[in-house]
């Protein structure tokens, strides 16, 4: 299954390979903002995104926005990955699209099982 992960921070990127790595059945791109991943997603077939709320410039809320509005990926299922963890936070992104919303921090261990989950695989 190939995913798509957009986060502006540096190390969470790192712990997202790895954590992500463990399941071998996940192919994950990660890209460092909502710009990035809004090219990657026009320009490829994920099953799947991975959003990060709050990032410079595009944030994760608009980077989604974006993604529901054009047909080549409106399909496609967002799930969030937020220290943005309040309940209207959390609605904001379900009344964009997104089919859920996972915080942070995380359990490097759980992730990718979390995201099965989250996303009904």
């Amino acid at each position: 299954m190939r995913l798509l992960c957009a986060d502006d921070d540096e190390d969470i990127r790192a712990i997202l390979e790895l954590a992500l790595g463990l399941d071998p059945e996940l192919d994950a791109e990660i890209v460092p903002s909502g710009s990035e991943a809004l090219r990657r997603a026009a320009a490829g077939q994920y099953d799947a995104i991975l959003l990060d709320g709050m990032m410079p410039g595009l944030d994760g809320y608009e980077t989604c926005r974006r993604l529901k509005a054009d047909p080549a990926t409106a399909l496609v299922p967002v799930v969030f990955l937020t220290a943005k963890t309040q309940r209207s936070e959390t609605e904001r992104a379900l009344a964009l699209g997104a089919v859920a919303c996972l915080t942070k921090p995380f359990d490097p261990m759980t992730l990718a099982r979390d995201l099965r989950a989250a996303l009904g695989w």
